[in-house]
């Protein structure tokens, strides 16, 4: 596939990180494929959807997903995205994310990774340009981690109901309703969904609506549209929930 064949040169550099820029139309999708080394992907504008098998990761501008070296993964893009890819090796530098996750992006990170798109594969260790890589890996360390992530279960029955919540967000049934559609008791639908998520029904539904409405901000969707499509009664009902969560409003978010 050339858009992966593209990666190579980065990938192989001798360099520890190395910095690559790509831009991608609204809905172009990145078919499932690995890399030999830890990737730092972030986009200066549209959302980034990147799935592996242990979840999806929904990745506004002033975020960044760190994914570890050889995890199977996918992308897909919402809005026009103008993607800058960091290749990584995992002992470029101490206390690098031991797991995959979403990082905020200062923007004083955002312009190193800026600088380090383009520069040259065969930069000098000891020059400018690799004194930026090292202030870029500085950064990376101090970033905290964000809740930008969706664990998905492997267990069959409750993959089938997130995948069913991923397409209908705004679905009202209770745990009661799909404990009886997969013929199992209340107690026992959240004691399952716990032990293969991590969290409780509740939260992961709300963190579904939450970050699959990004795609839609992503695309210029009108906030009330928006908030109605993925089960919120009301514009100031799903404002306020965003603002609980990501800590600014619909309308700040992508500003």
């Amino acid at each position: 596939m050339p858009e992966l064949d593209a990666h190579l040169p980065f990938e192989s550099a001798a360099m520890p990180v190395t910095g690559m820029a790509a831009d991608y139309v609204d809905g172009h999708f990145i078919a499932p494929h690995t890399h030999r080394r830890a990737q730092f992907l972030y986009a200066t504008s549209g959302v980034m959807v990147i799935e592996t098998a242990a979840g999806r990761w929904v990745v506004p501008p002033t975020r960044g997903v760190w994914l570890l070296a050889n995890v199977p993964h996918t992308v897909r893009m919402r809005g026009v995205v103008n993607m800058k890819t960091l290749f990584v090796n995992p002992d470029a530098a101490p206390g690098l994310p031991t797991t995959d996750c979403v990082l905020d992006v200062s923007p004083l990170l955002r312009e190193l990774i800026l600088a380090a798109s383009i520069l040259p594969l065969a930069y000098v260790a000891d020059s400018r340009d690799g004194r930026l890589m090292r202030f870029l890996l500085d950064e990376l360390r101090a970033l905290p981690v964000l809740p930008f992530h969706l664990p998905w279960p492997t267990d069959p029955r409750l993959n089938r109901v997130c995948t069913h919540l991923a397409a209908h967000p705004d679905d009202p049934a209770t745990v009661g309703d799909w404990a009886t559609t997969l013929a199992m008791s209340s107690k026992t639908f959240h004691r399952q969904f716990q032990q293969h998520t991590g969290i409780t029904f509740g939260r992961w539904r709300q963190q579904a609506r939450l970050l699959l409405s990004l795609e839609q901000l992503a695309q210029g969707d009108k906030i009330l549209h928006v908030a109605l499509q993925h089960g919120y009664s009301s514009q100031s009902a799903y404002s306020a929930m965003f603002k609980r969560h990501f800590g600014v409003s619909p309308s700040d978010f992508y500003r």
